[in-house]
């Protein structure tokens, strides 16, 4: 991928960011995803959270086999639930009063800090997504503490204070600063610009600078819409010269309804928090034996993979693209050529002396693929020439960045490039759309966030390349009848692009699928091609990712189905669980073979009472459960229990065997 997309990917998203949310969220773990083509575009409203969680999964499953008493927890997940209430969540973009409410509830809190603990100094507390936060240069704090400093803020808060904005001049407020002694303060005034420097008050107790917004008084912001979540270390201005500060995170609403829909959401998000679902369900690991940033795949993880990716190359071959192989390392010239070296050295890790020559790990596949194109000479009728691989690269990320799949040190892409003429960039664009479009439902992914991404100010290529790839990648989303937002200046100084984000079952966006447009590495790799004149051309090239890195992806998918992969992508498929050790040779030979010779994922577990298997299975997350007690052995069947559907009766091996073929085959659950 080219080089802009590559510094932000693979990226962290922990919550959705609040210019983007369009959310009806439903904490149900999604089902296996069926081909449908509604629902698939991006709008951009508030979010909405159920107020209660509502979960797939049944517990204990009820499964009763013949002549066998099994004593389970009655739970059938195909009984429908009633529509819950939902609690709609505004954004700081979609409603000001959340943002004024936010941005007072900072000084309130630095006020109610400062009340608690005197010879603490304030720096800087800014709104966020969703919440603030403040700084203070203070000793570390405990969770009692945060309690103190709660009950201080709803003090203030029920005391209805007025909130006065005054302008003083930079004097005045020098003056101020070094009567209160407050150093950080200082340093702020130093870089504000205007001349003129507003302030606001809390009553007559407690001021800042600031530029505002805020509500008019304390009383105006509902205390029980307001909680102080965490604490944590941050340097002064990011810099780790600098002192370290205590920084306090809380979170406010409109509403006490509004802050347990939120609290909800965390509790969900952390439910499914693919680190430790990754443990549970024994799916991958990063050793710090081997390094930080490192995935290893296990088993299970590396089934799902391979399912994802030989998906992936079938269809990739079914839109005409070449697959292709290329080396982990090159020589150094090689990122000099292509420019890496130059703005994207912090990135790229050391280089290797090897025969008196240097190498480096690679951290794009672009110029491989250049390297193929350019291995002998193209005519115009050659075009488009779409290439494709799983390319591994290396990134160089600081150890404090690392976060389980989503940020890494080690990762595979799934680039691809095409190179076409200029008046085949919108067909090629749409192309690539209707190609991301068929990938990602297969997960379920339905709704996008799009955004197209025109010419920033420091660009190459002429006026007229610009406008023509632009207009292109404007009729293709167009044609495609997805919504898509304009980021005027946003592109890559190569080309324009656009970007697509993923929504996930908790209405969070993923930065997933980009396609761009490329002016530049077609010049420094001086690639060419013979027009119907006989003359030489060079052609456009387009960078293309659908899931970008598939470790990264592979993560969202672990929280976006709650490790409740849908049956066709579910590592074990089915599990065969016998009543007692004599149904054991049965289930061995009849049953399990029989599957594993079906292509399907089959194990047998015994050697514990039937209850405690069935419980071992809903952990585990397996979709099928096959009993087997004496009548079944008698009558060569199998009583059958889906997660998913609940109790599915008992029926012979062939048939068990036709159904689960039938559900892959369609992406449907059993």
């Amino acid at each position: 991928m080219a080089m802009a997309a590559a510094a932000a990917s693979p990226s962290l998203l922990l919550l959705p960011s609040s210019k983007t949310l369009n959310l009806t969220l439903n904490f149900s773990t999604p089902r296996s995803p069926l081909y449908s083509r509604s629902n698939r575009t991006a709008s951009f409203k508030s979010r909405v959270l159920p107020r209660k969680s509502r979960t797939s999964t049944s517990s204990s499953a009820g499964v009763a086999a013949t002549d066998s008493a099994i004593e389970t927890e009655k739970s059938d997940p195909k009984v429908d639930r009633p529509e819950e209430e939902r609690v709609v969540l505004p954004t700081n973009d979609s409603s000001e009063k959340l943002l004024r409410i936010r941005h007072t509830c900072a000084h309130v809190m630095a006020m109610a800090v400062q009340k608690v603990f005197p010879n603490a100094k304030v720096t800087i507390g800014p709104w966020i997504d969703n919440g603030f936060y403040y700084d203070f240069d203070m000793d570390p704090l405990t969770d009692k503490d945060l309690k103190k400093i709660k009950k201080e803020m709803d003090r203030i808060i029920r005391r209805n204070l007025p909130l006065v904005r005054e302008e003083v001049s930079r004097e005045e407020a020098q003056k101020r600063i070094l009567a209160i002694n407050e150093p950080y303060k200082l340093e702020i005034l130093d870089n504000i610009k205007e001349d003129s420097i507003t302030i606001y008050h809390i009553g007559n107790e407690w001021w800042d600078l600031c530029a505002g917004p805020h509500v008019n008084s304390t009383g105006n912001i509902d205390r029980k819409a307001v909680e102080l979540e965490s604490v944590a270390g941050a340097y002064w201005r990011g810099d780790e010269s600098k002192p370290m500060l205590q920084r306090i995170y809380g979170t406010a609403w409109e509403t006490e309804e509004q802050l347990k829909a939120y609290l909800h959401f965390k509790e969900e998000a952390k439910r499914r928090d693919h680190r430790r679902l990754g443990q549970d369900l024994d799916l991958f690991s990063i050793q710090e034996d081997a390094g930080g940033g490192l995935v290893f795949w296990h088993p299970k993880g590396a089934i799902i993979r391979h399912l994802i990716e030989d998906s992936w190359k079938q269809l990739h071959m079914q839109h005409g693209y070449d697959l292709l192989y290329t080396p982990h390392v090159a020589k150094a010239e090689l990122w000099k050529i292509s420019g890496h070296s130059d703005f994207y050295k912090e990135n790229m890790y050391d280089q290797m002396n090897i025969e008196d020559e240097l190498y480096q790990l690679r951290p794009m596949n672009c110029p491989y693929h250049i390297l193929v194109y350019k291995r002998k000479l193209h005519s115009y009728r050659d075009f488009p020439i779409r290439v494709a691989e799983l390319g591994t690269v290396y990134r160089y990320e600081l150890s404090g960045s690392l976060h389980g799949l989503f940020r890494v040190r080690g990762f595979t892409q799934d680039d691809a490039h095409i190179f076409c003429l200029d008046d085949q960039i919108k067909d090629e664009i749409r192309g690539v759309l209707d190609l991301t479009e068929e990938i990602l439902l297969q997960f379920g992914f339905r709704k996008y966030e799009v955004n197209l991404s025109t010419r920033p100010e420091k660009s190459v290529g002429t006026d007229d390349i610009w406008e023509k790839a632009t207009i292109a990648l404007r009729q293709a989303l167009e044609d495609k009848g997805w919504d898509y937002q304009i980021d005027e200046g946003g592109g890559a100084f190569y080309g324009p692009k656009i970007d697509l984000k993923i929504e996930d079952a908790l209405g969070r966006k993923w930065q997933c699928s980009t396609v761009q447009v490329d002016f530049n590495l077609p010049q420094r790799f001086d690639i060419t091609y013979v027009d119907s004149n006989s003359e030489r051309r060079r052609p456009i090239m387009i960078h293309r990712a659908v899931l970008g890195s598939l470790e990264r992806f592979f993560g969202v998918l672990i929280e976006h189905y709650a490790g409740d992969f849908p049956l066709w992508l579910s590592p074990i498929q089915t599990r065969v669980l016998p009543v007692t050790d004599s149904e054991v040779n049965y289930c061995s030979s009849e049953v399990v073979l029989k599957l594993k010779s079906s292509g399907i994922r089959a194990e047998l577990c015994h050697g514990e009472r039937l209850p405690k298997l069935i419980r071992n299975a809903e952990k585990q997350k397996i979709p099928l459960m096959a009993v087997v007690g004496p009548k079944e052995v008698e009558t060569h069947t199998v009583t059958i229990r889906s997660r998913f559907g609940g109790e599915l009766g008992t029926m012979t091996v062939e048939n068990f065997i036709d159904k689960i073929q039938s559900s892959i085959e369609n992406r449907t659950s059993l």
